[in-house]
Parts: C-alpha cells; structure tokens; sequence
C-alpha cells in the first residue's frame, strides 16, 4: 500500500472511537446537556403546574402572575408596566449572590467533589465583612469597602480550604466535613451575634453592629433607600468570568478538571492530586465567601442571630450548579431563574387574587426541588446517548 492510499491518522493521535469519547471533545455533550437541563426545567415547571392545578387555581394565570412580580417584563418592549424596573432590581439583587454560590459548588464539581458547604463559606464571609464594616471608622469608604470583600473572600476561602485539607490529608469526604462545617458557621454566628456575644450591638439584642454607611456598596440603579441594585452585580459577573477563566486558561484549572476526569490519572501523570483537592475546596469557598460579604454590603448591613439558621443561599447554590451543568454562563442562567422565582412568589410582589403568596413560596421550593431531582437525569440520558452511539460505531465495523 503506497502512502497515498493509507488511512489518514486521526489529528488528535487516538483511535476513533476514542476520539468520539475523549473529554476534549465537549460539542455534543454540552449540546445535549444544554437540551436536557432545558427539559429538567420544562418538567420541574410542568410539575409545580399540576400542584396548582390540585389546589384550584390556572396554572397558566398563575405562572404569568409570577413572571410579571419578576420585573423581568421591564427587558421586553411594550411590555413593561410600573414597578418592573424595582421588581427587576429585586430579582438582580437575589440572583447576584445564587450567582457566586452556585459558582463555589460548580469549582469543586470540576475538580470532582461535591461541596455542601457553601452555606458555611457563605456565613464566614458575612461575619467577617460585618466585623470589619462595622470597625475603624477612619479609614476611607473605597478603601473599607475593599477591606471588607478581601478578608471576606480570606474567610470563605478558609472554610472551604478546611474541607479540601481534610480530604488531601485523611480521606475524610468533602460531604461530611462540609455538613459539619456548615453547622459549626451556623453556632459560631450565634455565638458572636446572640445576647451577650463579643459583636452584638448591645448585650440586650441579638443583633450585631450596623455596618459604617460609608461601607455600603453604591447602588447605581434604583433608590438606595428602598434597596436598589449594588454594583455587588457586577462583582457576581466578573466572577463568572474569573472562573471560566480559571478553569480554561491556567494551568491550575487545567489540573482541576484533569483530577474531577480522573484523579488516578491525573496522579500517574505528575499532577499533585491532594494539592488540587485543598485549592479547589479554597477557590469554591472563596466565591462563596465573596456572597457573604457582598449581601452584607450591599442590603444587610448587618447579622440579626435569628436570621441565620433560615438562609438557604448557599444551599440553593447547589441547584444553580447542577442545572448550569458546572459552566459560568449555565450558572448565571440559572440563578437568574432561581432569583426570578423567589421574587416573582413573594408576598409583595405576587398578585393574592391570582394565587395565594403563601403557597407560592412552597411552589417555588417545590420546583427547586424538582429540578435537582430532574436534573440527574441527564447522566442516565448521556449514559444512553453514548451507548447508541458506541453499537452505532462497532455495527458500521461489523464488530458484534
């Protein structure tokens, strides 16, 4: 055979059917994941739809209500009505934070590990920005304002590093050290911020500080008195990118994803696989820590101990990872829909004579949990679009 007529090597140096397979080659798998995240969706809605329809109202009434209390019409020409524009710096300000924890998980996937522990991370942020906001009035508002989102940053990333240590050092699953950590955040918070802690603005309320006001984050759409949109939104955008950068175009990222593929190959390949567990957990805590500061920057302004067994952002976090498929413009996507549900089925958004706000809430709840229930479906349909691509393969060779 003259070297005219020999198959041509494939470019990448594996074999075909390898090539079809290879993590390098994402096309079809992001396509089709893009489709089943959007089914995971369609059924979650479906779903909640059937539960209004058993408690007597139109679901298609009831979903239009929700979406008008999102402000979201306020993007559609001729569409928009009064009051959008604040609705819509509502779901802004909601999605901002959903936006950075869903990245703190969505880090740790990459790198093959589930982090729980977001909420905690969430937690150290926020009470290190509420000490350090609410201390050293001399020094400038710039300046604090950037002092407050580091250190916050610092501590989210040290929560989250304890986990990653744990699991280089002893084996311990990230599952269960984040659970725990999560809890020791919430009576560490209650500690500082109940009646007679080391934080708590008098020893009479459980309530810390209040944050200088030279500490706010600038709003720069809407009343600021009336909780209009931070610029914290596009600190959140700039996270996306920094993760999308991260992970694509570094070496650590690169290490990253090559531990979550395959951390025994990953190992045999020179790549310290007990040193990327401990940064990766770091990295994810650290956008979480970053929410915290920038929700108590931004509209908290300080911790109320009763507020703090109740928040669950960090725990939606998960939800926003797992239906963005790990990916920053899949994250953002979905805490968006994840922000535009809690504001379109608040009490003060929601109209009572279409469907109760109560119930609304538990709808929202309700379909959050459908679609991380859904949501796992896509590795039973990748697993099957592989297979029937795989016989697809070995019948045109006539292999049996």
């Amino acid at each position: 055979m003259s070297e005219a007529d020999a198959p041509t090597p494939p470019e990448s140096g594996l074999p075909p059917v390898a090539q079809e397979f290879a993590p390098e080659d994402k096309r079809s798998f992001n396509t089709t994941g893009l489709i089943v995240s959007i089914i995971t969706v369609f059924i979650a809605f479906l779903m909640g739809g059937l539960v209004v329809l058993v408690t007597g109202h139109n679901p298609i009434s009831t979903y239009h209500a929700i979406f008008n209390g999102t402000g979201l019409t306020w993007l559609i020409p001729g569409l928009s009505n009064a009051g959008d524009a604040s609705n819509l710096q509502q779901t802004l300000l909601v999605t901002t934070p959903l936006i950075l924890t869903g990245l703190a998980v969505a880090f740790a996937f990459r790198c093959g590990m589930f982090n729980i522990g977001g909420q905690g991370q969430y937690f150290a942020g926020t009470y290190a920005a509420v000490i350090v906001g609410s201390s050293w009035s001399s020094i400038p508002g710039p300046a604090h304002i950037f002092l407050c989102l580091v250190l916050a940053i610092l501590a989210g990333a040290i929560w989250g590093g304890i986990a990653g240590f744990l699991k280089a050092t002893t084996g311990a699953h990230e599952v269960i050290s984040t659970i725990m950590l999560n809890w020791i955040a919430i009576y560490v918070g209650q500690y500082f911020f109940g009646l007679g802690g080391p934080f708590v603005s008098t020893p009479y309320t459980p309530v810390s500080n209040d944050i200088f006001q030279n500490v706010h984050l600038p709003v720069f759409w809407g009343d600021p008195v009336l909780q209009g949109l931070h610029i914290g939104f596009f600190v959140a955008l700039g996270a996306l990118f920094v993760f999308w950068a991260i992970l694509n175009r570094t070496t650590l990222g690169f290490e990253v994803r090559a531990v979550g593929f395959n951390p025994e190959a990953a190992r045999y390949s020179g790549i310290n696989v007990k040193k990327n567990y401990f940064l990766a957990m770091a990295i994810s805590g650290a956008f979480a820590g970053l929410a915290g500061g920038i929700d108590l920057l931004g509209w908290e302004f300080h911790v109320n101990q009763s507020d703090i067994p109740v928040s669950t952002v960090g725990f939606l976090g998960i939800a926003v990872a797992l239906l963005g498929r790990n990916s920053a413009v899949g994250v953002g996507f979905a805490a968006l829909l994840f922000g535009a549900l809690s504001v379109g089925t608040s009490s003060r958004q929601l109209d009572p004579s279409v469907f109760d706000p109560t119930l609304a809430g538990n709808l929202t709840w309700i379909i959050q949990g459908l679609v991380v229930l859904f949501v796992g479906a896509d590795l039973l349909v990748l697993s099957i679009w592989k297979a029937r691509k795989k016989v697809s393969y070995r019948s045109a060779l006539g292999i049996k």
